[in-house]
């Protein structure tokens, strides 16, 4: 009698081993063991499903929320005192979007030779060349844009 309650015990304690698994002993991997090559995207389709429904539930709250309810007052021209006569919106000249586009194309020059700089040692001659390169086009570039008269302002 004593060893059928000793092997009674036994096999409680090992179940209650096997039942008492801390959160560091979780494997991803095997909540994910796959068989089939469809089956790996799994994870991928239940991520997109939430991202999907997370962005309608997002974009759906101002909706529900809001209780658009506007009077004259609110709907009325406040910027300036009076009603605007003629054409309201003015154009840009193209020039300011090109003169805006350079700055961006060659002030992205100088965030490239930052990290160049630091790790020129590590690259060696051939990264030296590369940049030397670089440079030479977007010279090249910057001598096209200026002969055209793309800086000059009109």
């Amino acid at each position: 009698m004593q060893d059928n309650s000793l092997a009674n015990s036994n096999l409680s304690g090992e179940i209650n081993n096997q039942l008492q698994v801390s959160f560091f002993d979780f494997n991803p991997q095997q909540l994910f063991a796959f068989d089939s090559s469809t089956q790996q995207y799994i994870p991928i389709l239940i991520f997109s499903i939430i991202a999907l429904m997370l962005s309608i539930f997002v974009l759906a709250i101002p909706f529900i929320v809001n209780k658009m309810k506007p009077d004259n007052e609110k709907n009325s021209q406040y910027e300036c005192g009076f009603d605007g006569r003629g054409i309201i919106r003015s154009d840009f000249d193209v020039q300011f979007y090109l003169v805006a586009i350079l700055f961006i194309i060659f002030d992205l020059e100088v965030a490239f030779l930052f990290p160049w700089a630091i790790s020129l040692r590590e690259i060696g001659e051939f990264g030296f060349w590369s940049m030397m390169v670089f440079l030479s086009v977007l010279t090249i570039g910057f001598i096209y844009e200026w002969k055209r008269g793309a800086l000059d302002w009109k």
